[in-house]
């Protein structure tokens, strides 16, 4: 189908009004087909005038407009012309629909611990189509009245309260008026957990398999509801816009949520098999308060077209912070932002794929589906920051809600909200918004002889909003904090710039609190002070600004790889917060040690990491690991050992059913200790069976798919080829065998695949869409082989013409990522 252009849409939308859809869906046929039944009432504002609507189906079975049968020939490329068109039209499509693997459309999964089948839709961005007719557009709102037979003995879930009648039928009450992409059902033999809460009905739904996790979670699960639910009912004046609030965890899912009004879709990851951190439980909470800010930023007041997506995203984003750390025991949820999340849109920004927050044309739906990406959710939620804390809250909800007030049930553009916010504060927020969602890439902030100098690499530059703290050494060798000061930066390459404090610093620390969207860089004896010290800042925030920025010198050249290890393995052993070793170790492992380290610096790489998380296994004996501490060190001992004597301790704690003091053997921990052992040789297919029998669950195939791949094994090397490129398997597992199969450790064994990957992930993507190509992209991209001859295979193909827009994307980013490891290990080689 071709992607929709922004001006069909408006063109489309110029001629078209939805009075109403009414979908029938019939789930009883069959494994690879479902029935559909769409009717849509709609006016015509040039009566004679002709347009579409889009379908998918794998047949057509009959199209009636205004009682005339139209040719079911007709239909190309998921679009069926609609000619003679009246002042008011109904339309009836009838349609046999395929069943989706990929996640796209209806997606029907077969649980393998139990042989049950579940589907559930997913109608984003333009998938839709695949299971109901419509016009696929987010301006042409309209009231839908779902319903489902299925077999007797499922439940069926939608966007709105229904009613069960015999036969297996669910009749759901009409929406009020929604766009075609927030359209859900998800369907199976469910176990649900009800509740309410302030009028509310609730409802939390997995597949039968999860049940008694689920209901371990439940509690928790809905605290965060409710305590969410209480605080947008405290900041916005409309109340909750629906009639009913389900949240659905659902297998093998894309994303991680979808904001479809009443009936939120999540991962089914997010229902804990095994044990967690404190800060995957806390990543849970937000992702479950940034769903339900959706349902006013993007249900009840939706973008017109796609180029407003940040409408949608960065507010959610935002606003899921917001609520976790201000109204849930997770209050340091914005310390996890900057230590964790936060990358995601400062890396994102500085690639040749950047673009800004809101950009100024989004030409159709396939480009919009790339801007799904850090910048729309991470730097968008650090954008939404800067004009809060500028126009304050009182001024910026006062805004807000004038917003909703006007647009609700409808559509709005950026400069409806702009207009809101600047007569709610009396600035001049146009002129803010132009430098902020305008524009884009990253500011560099540094002190120079008394001036603070801002630099940007295309030299457009933001005004910010940023505190500035001074540090002395105590006789003890803390860092005591000597004073902080706020800064209002105007988009200057220069400042005059006053200390926090009198005399010079010890560390002089930029962004402190982390409130702007800021690269910062240190002077001689700053810098000094954090290769020393970095532990010893009593502030865990301003130790995540300080990580965030090795980060960046890193990653920018301007620290090398084996510097960045030394300060990991000087000041990370005694760090308290999992937010931030968690962050770190991860960062250090598959980015340092995989891809910027030389293949001759590696094993030493290895060894440090090894022994920082012997270290903190060490330090967190004897005592609870409330917060996964011990857990987080655990896991990077088992992704570090390489050695004989390491690889033992792997094996003995298999043996023995878990880690001396803890943690037990739970089945994430299994298959990560057998994972490692794999990629070096030391357990093969008797072990993943052997495994794979205890666990028969789908993220048990997952692990034994991951592990099968990562054998150093010829045969084994050509299995996973064939089933990563040529094969129909489920994006989730692709995804696995792609992360087994491309290990560093078995550069020799992979020989020149990296450079024949290109030629495959092509031909795959074309041949199974936009979601695989992503997944493939991602997972998929020999990160590790970072050589010339690597750069120049990838380069060759982004200059081909026949790339899906998803795969390009992917691909682009991927290289990006790759030149900065090449130029790490070239430097490595200058000064060896």
């Amino acid at each position: 189908m071709p992607a929709l252009t922004r001006a069909e849409a408006v063109e489309r939308r110029r001629l078209l009004n939805v009075r109403s859809s009414t979908v029938e869906l019939d789930l009883t046929q069959g494994d690879e087909v479902f029935g559909s039944v769409t009717v849509i009432r709609f006016a015509c504002t040039a009566p004679g005038a002709s347009s579409f609507v889009d379908v998918k189906p794998r047949t057509l079975l009959r199209a009636v407009l205004n009682g005339q049968q139209l040719d079911p020939s007709a239909l190309d490329d998921g679009r069926l012309p609609l000619d003679g068109l009246a002042a008011e039209n109904e339309l009836l499509v009838e349609a046999e629909m395929a069943y989706s693997r990929t996640g796209e459309g209806m997606h029907r999964f077969v649980d393998p611990a139990d042989g049950e089948a579940y589907v559930y839709s997913q109608a984003f961005l333009d998938d839709g189509p695949r299971f109901f007719a419509g016009f696929d557009q987010p301006d042409l709102k309209a009231a839908y009245q779902v319903s489902v037979t299925a077999p007797e003995e499922w439940t069926v879930v939608g966007n709105s309260l229904a009613v069960r009648q015999e036969g297996g039928r669910w009749v759901f009450a009409p929406t009020p008026a929604i766009s075609s992409y927030l359209v859900a059902v998800v369907a199976g033999p469910l176990h649900s957990v009800v509740s309410e809460h302030d009028g509310i009905p609730l409802g939390l739904h997995c597949r039968r398999s999860l049940a008694d996790h689920l209901e371990t979670d439940a509690e928790e699960i809905l605290e965060i509801t409710r305590r969410s639910f209480d605080h947008y009912h405290r900041v916005f004046d409309q109340r909750f816009p629906f009639d009913s609030y389900d949240q659905c965890f659902v297998p093998e899912f894309n994303a991680g949520a979808m904001e479809n009004p009443g009936c939120v879709t999540f991962r089914d990851e997010f229902v804990f098999r095994s044990a967690v951190t404190s800060t995957q439980r806390e990543e849970r909470a937000m992702v479950v308060a940034h769903e339900m800010a959706h349902m006013w930023f993007g249900d009840l007041v939706t973008m017109r077209w796609w180029d407003d997506l940040w409408l949608n995203e960065s507010f959610a984003e935002y606003l899921a912070y917001e609520v976790v750390s201000a109204s849930t025991r997770f209050t340091g949820a914005w310390t996890g932002y900057a230590a964790g999340r936060k990358s995601w849109g400062c890396e994102a920004d500085q690639r040749p794929s950047t673009h800004p927050v809101a950009p100024e044309a989004v030409e159709d739906t396939a480009q919009a589906l790339q801007n799904f990406d850090g910048i729309s959710y991470s730097k968008g939620a650090s954008a939404l920051r800067q004009l809060v804390a500028w126009l304050g809250e009182e001024a910026f909800y006062k805004g807000v809600n004038a917003h909703f007030a006007k647009h609700a049930y409808g559509n709005a553009a950026l400069a409806d909200l702009l207009e809101a916010l600047g007569a709610a504060s009396g600035r001049d927020v146009d002129s803010w918004a132009e430098r902020w969602l305008r524009t884009s890439g990253m500011d560099t902030l540094r002190v120079d002889e008394g001036r603070l100098l801002q630099t940007s690499a295309d030299g457009e530059l933001r005004p910010h909003l940023i505190t500035a703290a001074a540090y002395e050494r105590s006789p003890v060798g803390q860092l005591v904090l000597r004073g902080r000061r706020s800064y209002d930066l105007a988009a200057e390459p220069e400042h005059p710039f006053e200390q926090p404090a009198p005399g010079e610093p010890d560390l002089l620390l930029l962004n402190d609190t982390d409130l702007g969207f800021v690269k910062i860089r240190f002077d001689e004896r700053s810098w000094q002070t954090v290769r020393e010290s970095l532990g010893a800042i009593p502030e865990e925030l301003a130790r995540a600004v300080l990580w965030n920025a090795a980060r960046d010198l890193v990653r920018d050249g301007e620290l090398s790889p084996v510097e960045y290890l030394e300060l990991v393995a000087a000041q990370l052993p005694g760090e308290e917060s999992v937010h931030l070793v968690q962050s770190v170790l991860g960062f250090a492992r598959h980015t340092v040690v995989d891809e910027y380290l030389t293949p001759d610096q590696r094993p030493a790489g290895l060894a440090l990491l090894a022994e920082v998380g012997r270290d903190l296994i060490r330090r967190t004996e004897g005592g609870p690991d409330e917060s996964g501490l011990r857990l987080v060190a655990v896991r990077a001992l088992t992704s570090a050992s390489s050695t004989p004597a390491e690889l033992a301790v792997l094996q003995s704690w298999r043996e023995e059913g878990g880690v001396p003091g803890g943690p037990q053997l739970d089945p994430e921990l299994s298959w990560a200790l057998l994972l490692r052992l794999c990629v070096l040789g030391a357990a093969g297919e008797d072990e993943i069976a052997a495994e794979l029998t205890r666990d028969p669950s789908a993220t048990g195939q997952e692990g034994a798919a991951r592990c099968r791949a990562a054998l150093p094994d010829p045969a084994a090397k050509e299995a996973a080829w064939t089933a990563l490129f040529e094969s129909d398997l489920s994006n989730y597992l692709v995804a696995a065998t792609a992360q087994g199969f491309w290990q560093a450790d078995q550069a020799e064994l992979l020989g020149d695949r990296p450079q024949r990957y290109f030629a495959a992930v092509v031909a795959a993507a074309e041949r199974r869409g936009p979601a695989l190509g992503r997944v493939l992209g991602h997972h998929g991209f020999p990160a590790y082989a970072a050589t010339e001859a690597t750069v120049a295979a990838a380069e060759e193909c982004l200059a081909r013409t026949d790339l899906t827009a998803a795969l390009r994307r992917a691909l682009a980013d991927r290289l990006d990522d790759l030149r900065r490891a090449v130029a790490a290990r070239a430097a490595a080689g200058t000064a060896a």
